[in-house]
């Protein structure tokens, strides 16, 4: 098996298992996924929000907050783990799509 058929086999792979960081917090009653959590999070959990937290949380909202599509924030956890895996198959075609033009770019210029 060539090592690409096995990278993307890996990357498959933790696609699939990237609702587990949603998965095991909901079994275990332990609230949201850990580190993912937002200023009104860290706010109700600590009793402030650090002011670096403040000044950058209003500057990047993003595509697909919270890893839903809008209107799936409350449909389950079937839902939001299909959610999930959809958010991790689009993040990683944006990466690979953004190193082969990369790629791309820099064999242009040596051959230059």
């Amino acid at each position: 098996m060539k090592t690409t058929t096995k990278f993307m086999i890996a990357l498959g792979a933790l696609a699939v298992l990237s609702p587990i960081g949603l998965i095991l917090p909901e079994i275990a009653k332990a609230g949201s996924a850990w580190g993912e959590w937002g200023a009104d999070e860290i706010s109700s959990a600590c009793g402030y929000v650090p002011a670096g937290l403040a000044k950058l949380s209003a500057l990047w909202s993003a595509a697909l907050p919270d890893y839903a599509f809008p209107g799936w924030e409350d449909k389950g956890l079937g839902s939001l783990s299909l959610a999930y895996v959809a958010s991790a198959v689009v993040g990683i075609a944006l990466c690979a799509g953004a190193c082969f033009l990369l790629g791309k770019l820099l064999a242009k210029k040596d051959k230059a």
